[in-house]
């Protein structure tokens, strides 16, 4: 379908007149149906949870109205008729769909499970529509009448606020994308790809040589956001996608970020910035792994020990000493409970066992500034200039010059810092190859795209910073995830402290021969506790 603007719904909006006066539908319905909320002023509102026979009543009256495609009317039954009448309109109008039967299930208390069949009729093609929700009754607060609460999603499980379901030409040809292997990605297949997907067909549709179907969507609220794909009326011609995805990797991420609750993880190819995989495991269906905008912990001491070597503050094997806490601006930091002070510890040292305070003391030292962190992100690892083009929408990283507490805790990758898992997995690509290779999911090739640049870093840099995360995989805080796996490998644990949160977010990232991969799953606890795994398994695939 053609995006130009939301569709006009208008049944089930407006107000009734009779007799020369209007009514709302809400009220006018309740009047003439004696469903409550008219009658005599004596009558006093019922309080309290629904009860059996008014869950019944009530939903019994909203799907009668529903199936008829009487809009208002069943709006009416709702707590919310005006956005209630203008989707269920919709429905009708907007999206085709009719000849509607709905099957109620078995009541748990006040919610009632349901199945929708019915027909999507369009352009002389039709095609069969079933599909499960649920609702909840509740109490009308002024008038108590028994309402169904109100949610896009009774409609249709994918609806959220603003949405909407639209039949009609497709605004983009279906895509087949392949992997690199030349495998075909379906959501089915592997579902967390499921949105970016859609995306790449929004983006590329054209480009890739399909012709348009005949589809019911969900046109999203956001007019960024690509349509949702339902039901196939009449199949178009599918363009081939490549994309740089492995589908071996892909799989394997899949399963490890079904382990553990929100989570995200990337791989990339660091000799190229092709991405390998990208998976996640939300509630939201957000695509964190990209577009995440959240603290990295220590996986970020990689960025600021190259910092540190830049600036010749010190080097591998130079001092970095690791006391029990330092202070910096007023604030103290502490290290994790159970790491020992060491005094005489060098930058290996304190970054194979992941000591703040080392990182903290260092940050002072000239010729370091406010702005050295940045400089270091921007110049050397090409994060935080907002100017990435992977062929799907992503979040490029943000190192802001911070004074005052949050230069150190910058340092540390807490303070202002955000990142995601694409951009560690870059930072970590970087580390290894010494190049920045801006990450990307669609060959540049295809429209044109002109990637990001960085400098990158020495060789005698990147090879001190490659030397310490193997070192933290063999001997450190990622030893236990890594263990098992041969070749050069190497990684770095973070865990990152959140407000409101008890639990830290769980980071890692971590490399095997050429192949780099960071995680998170948001209040996972220690970096090798969840997202360490999940990378561990990521970068075992790739055998």
């Amino acid at each position: 379908m053609r995006k130009g603007g939301k569709a006009a719904v208008v049944g089930g909006v407006f107000a009734l007149m009779v007799g020369g006066a209007a009514y709302g539908v809400h009220d006018f319905v309740s009047a003439m149906s004696g469903d409550g909320g008219g009658g005599t002023g004596a009558s006093v509102p019922k309080s309290g949870p629904p009860d059996r026979d008014e869950v019944a009543e009530t939903t019994g009256k909203f799907f009668a109205a529903w199936e008829k495609g009487q809009a208002t009317r069943a709006a009416s039954y709702t707590d919310n008729a005006q956005d209630a009448g203008a989707l269920l309109a919709a429905y009708g109008d907007e999206a085709h769909i009719g000849d509607v039967r709905i099957t109620p299930g078995t009541a748990t208390g006040t919610t009632v499970p349901f199945t929708v069949k019915a027909t999507v009729t369009h352009a002389g093609e039709s095609a069969p529509l079933t599909y499960r929700s649920e609702l909840t009754v509740v109490r009308g607060r002024t008038t108590g009448r028994a309402l169904v609460d109100w949610e896009p999603s009774v409609v249709h499980p994918e609806l959220r606020d603003g949405d909407t379901l639209v039949t009609g030409e497709s605004a983009q040809p279906p895509v087949e994308a392949v992997g690199r292997e030349g495998t075909v990605l379906t959501k089915e297949e592997y579902p967390s790809l499921g949105p970016i997907l859609d995306t790449l067909r929004e983006k590329y549709g054209e480009k890739a040589g399909g012709t348009p179907g005949v589809e019911l969507v969900v046109r999203h609220a956001d007019e960024t956001a690509a349509d949702t794909p339902l039901l196939t009326l009449a199949k178009g011609r599918p363009g081939k996608l490549r994309t740089t995805l492995s589908a071996g990797v892909q799989a394997a991420a899949e399963k490890a970020v079904q382990r553990f609750a929100e989570s995200s993880v990337v791989a990339v190819k660091p000799s190229t910035g092709e991405v390998l995989a990208v998976a996640n495991h939300r509630r939201d269906g957000f695509n964190a792994a990209f577009q995440g905008r959240v603290a990295p912990g220590s996986t970020m001491k990689i960025i600021t020990a190259a910092m540190l070597i830049d600036n010749g503050v010190t080097t591998m094997n130079g001092p970095a000493p690791c006391p029990p806490t330092a202070t910096w601006q007023s604030q103290t930091f502490k290290n994790l409970t159970g790491l020992r002070p060491n005094e005489g510890a060098t930058l290996a040292h304190s970054f194979l066992h992941s000591c703040n305070t080392a990182f903290v003391k260092l940050v002072d030292e000239e010729p370091l500034t406010d702005a050295s962190l940045t400089r270091e992100a921007q110049e050397r690892f090409g994060i935080g200039r907002d100017d990435w083009k992977t062929g799907i929408v992503s979040f490029d990283g943000s190192v802001p010059a911070s004074g005052g507490p949050d230069r150190a805790a910058n340092a540390l990758g807490q303070g202002q810092v955000q990142m995601n898992p694409l951009n560690m997995a870059s930072v970590t690509a970087t580390a290894v190859t010494g190049a920045f290779r801006q990450p990307y999911l669609v060959s540049p090739e295809l429209d044109g795209r002109r990637l990001a640049r960085a400098e990158g870093l020495s060789a005698s840099t990147a090879a001190q910073v490659k030397q310490m995360m193997r070192l933290t995989a063999t001997q450190g805080t990622a030893a236990e995830a890594m263990a098992g796996l041969g070749g050069d490998i190497g990684a770095k644990t973070g865990s990152a402290e959140v407000d409101g949160n008890d639990t830290a977010d769980s980071w890692f990232t971590g490399f095997r021969n050429d192949v780099a991969a960071a995680a998170m799953a948001q209040q996972g606890g220690r970096g090798g506790d969840a997202a360490g795994p999940i990378v561990a398994a990521v970068l075992r695939a790739d055998s």
